[in-house]
């Protein structure tokens, strides 16, 4: 019960006492019964009181309980709370406030909250408890005592009394200088993370790019652009599946191998090859429609796929196209150069099963047109493959025979026809092949010089020689009287890329130191052909062997492109005439006069003569009589293996 409740109680107990005496008053009775009664109606009014009593100090006891509870809650709030009256002066403070403030309790009390208050937010604190409206989170510095100041956010609430007078404010006060903090580490966080994220968009970005590039290196050709022979595959691939279900869908896959791109290259140089390929590659593409496509394989080497042609007049058409595109001149830092192609063409009609076998096709029927000339192209045909796998084997059983040393040698005499005797020998190559018996250098020395066998072959070749004349010497030097006087000498050929071998020097001295050989008594024999493609590297190898004290022969001459104005540059100790214009009848179709040319001719030069291809006695005559100084072939003897050599070196022949 209240003390309103109380009150009002107490009020009802006077009104019914006097209701007692007012009916005594008009109705007179006895004085005990009205001693009675009213002791009656005071008992009841006592019980109903106690009652009352009772039931207020429940009341009161929890009014208190509660206000004790509020009291806590003010006392031990984790936020400063404060009261004020309506000037802002302190008339409460929790222990929150104390701390926060650095001033305890008992002395807050009294003092204004503005001396708490940092001098800049002053006049917002005093135009807040002016404006008499409840205050939401408003963020001012509170500055305490002797402490450092601090931002806090500050809630304040008007208090009125039952008049609705405002009689003064509840403060809540929060220090939010954690908050501050961090709010202040998230923007910063924020900002850290937004670079973050625009620096990860960014390696995003660059990871995408490089994976693009990544791809498109691993589809294209780094120099040209080109789609490189993977993606090249995979079209040739979906040509092939389409032409599987539909018959009358074709396509050709063209192989070129520019003709001469290696002189241009080792001439000019590996950058004027780089821009010579890229002009190609360019000229490539102007000759072909949207839906070709064109791949470089690598090296010289570019490939081209036709699809939905209508026939091979069609393609036929194509290859001339780029034909006639790439023989144009180019013009490379001041030098005009041009270059041709030599193209295979591989149709669909061939009805292969697999890419791989039309890219085969069209290499094999590149290779037939190369061996035509400059400038050519081949369809493939069924033949060609038969023949390039005969081509593979010969491979194979040369990569067999160089690792068994399945080759000998042969030696031809080369006769003095000044004094008929034999001066020396050339070395030639033979094949002892394990099923087709002796092999002659025509069938396999292309094909050696081809793969690059023909180094490792010449390589022995040199060796077995030398050894074998340096034996023949010491054999033969004192039974034989002209050979004491002249030993013999040895001759052998030397290819193009043997010549153009950067340890040939090297080697060939150390042949010569291995075996006791002199360098005089070695005659390299290097064709006219092998000089043209060398050049001016030509000269200075040929200075390079003539300072070891070789002797050096031009090969075949009359055969080859030499230029005759250069020719005195070379340092040559001989010609050999090619047997071309000596064997059968020297006199037919104007031999005789380009055998007495060249004999003149390297005369004046101060270099002697050797003519190849003697059979009858008729041409030795008319050899001698034209001064030559050497003579070689089947008048004086076949080739010869090392023991009949030896046999007719000891029969002393003369002619």
């Amino acid at each position: 019960m209240d003390v309103d409740n109380f009150s009002q109680q107490i009020e009802e107990l006077r009104s019914r006492v006097r209701g007692i005496w007012q009916r005594t008053a008009t109705q007179p009775n006895s004085q005990q019964e009205l001693i009675i009664a009213a002791f009656d109606e005071l008992q009841m009014a006592m019980e109903e009181l106690l009652a009352a009593s009772e039931e207020l100090e429940v009341t009161r006891l929890e009014a208190e309980k509660e206000r004790q509870r509020y009291q806590e809650l003010f006392d031990f709030a984790p936020h400063g709370y404060l009261v004020t009256n309506t000037v802002g002066k302190i008339l409460e403070a929790n222990y929150a406030a104390e701390t926060m403030l650095s001033v305890r309790q008992k002395y807050l009390v009294g003092k204004p909250l503005i001396l708490f208050i940092a001098q800049q937010d002053r006049q917002i604190f005093s135009c807040l408890i002016n404006n008499s409206q409840e205050i939401e989170d408003c963020v001012i510095e509170i500055k305490p005592r002797l402490d450092t100041p601090f931002p806090a956010s500050i809630r304040a609430s008007p208090v009125y009394d039952s008049q609705e007078k405002l009689v003064g404010w509840r403060w809540l006060v929060r220090n939010i200088s954690e908050a501050k903090q961090a709010q202040e580490q998230v923007a910063k966080r924020t900002v850290e993370l937004a670079k973050a994220n625009q620096q990860l968009l960014s390696e995003i970005t660059e990871h995408k790019r490089a994976k693009s590039q990544l791809l498109h290196l691993a589809f294209h050709d780094v120099l040209t652009g080109l789609p490189n022979r993977a993606l090249f595959m995979n079209r040739l691939e979906d040509a092939v599946n389409y032409s599987k279900r539909h018959s009358e869908y074709l396509f050709a896959v063209l192989f070129l191998d520019l003709d001469r791109f290696k002189t241009i290259n080792d001439s000019l140089g590996h950058t004027f090859g780089d821009q010579l390929l890229l002009t190609v590659a360019q000229r490539l593409q102007e000759c072909l429609r949207s839906i070709d496509i064109a791949a470089r394989l690598g090296g010289d080497e570019f490939i081209v796929l036709l699809v939905g042609i209508r026939d091979v007049l069609e393609v036929v058409a194509v290859v001339e196209r780029i034909q006639k595109n790439l023989a144009l001149p180019v013009v490379l830092d001041g030098h005009e150069v041009s270059t041709t192609a030599s193209i295979g063409i591989a149709l669909s009609i061939t009805g292969c099963e697999q890419p791989e076998d039309y890219l085969r096709d069209a290499d094999i029927a590149m290779y037939r047109a190369k061996a035509q000339g400059r400038a050519c192209y081949e369809i493939f045909n069924s033949d060609m493959h038969i023949q390039a796998m005969a081509h593979l084997e010969l491979i194979n059983e040369l990569r067999r025979a160089v690792e068994l040393q399945e080759f000998r040698v042969y030696y031809q005499p080369i006769v003095s026809l000044s004094r008929g005797r034999i001066t020396g020998f050339e070395a030639l190559v033979r094949w002892l092949h394990p099923k087709h018996g002796i092999v002659l250098p025509g069938y396999f020395m292309p094909t050696a010089q081809e793969t690059g066998l023909i180094i490792p072959i010449e390589q022995w070749i040199l060796y077995e020689a030398c050894g074998q004349i340096q034996q023949w010497r010491e054999q033969f030097s004192s039974s034989c009287g002209y050979l004491a006087e002249s030993p013999l000498t040895i001759s052998i050929n030397l290819c193009t890329t043997r010549f153009s071998e950067e340890n040939l020097v090297a080697h060939i001295n150390k042949v010569l130191q291995d075996t006791g050989l002199t360098a005089p008594s070695l005659t390299l024999e290097i064709t006219e052909g092998v000089i043209m493609e060398n050049d001016d590297k030509a000269i200075i190898r040929l200075k390079q062997l003539r300072n070891l004290g070789i002797q050096l022969a031009i090969d075949d001459f009359g055969t080859g492109y030499s230029s005759l104005g250069r020719l005195h540059h070379f340092p040559i100790n001989q010609l050999k005439i090619d047997r071309s214009f000596v064997s059968g009848s020297i006199f037919d179709d104007g031999n005789l006069d380009i055998v007495q040319t060249i004999i003149t001719l390297a005369h004046k030069l101060g270099v002697d003569v050797t003519a190849e291809g003697v059979e009858t006695k008729e041409q030795l005559a008319l050899l001698r009589k034209l001064n030559c100084e050497y003579g070689q072939g089947y008048f004086f003897s076949h080739p010869l293996d090392s023991s009949q050599a030896t046999a007719l070196i000891m029969a002393n022949p003369q002619w």
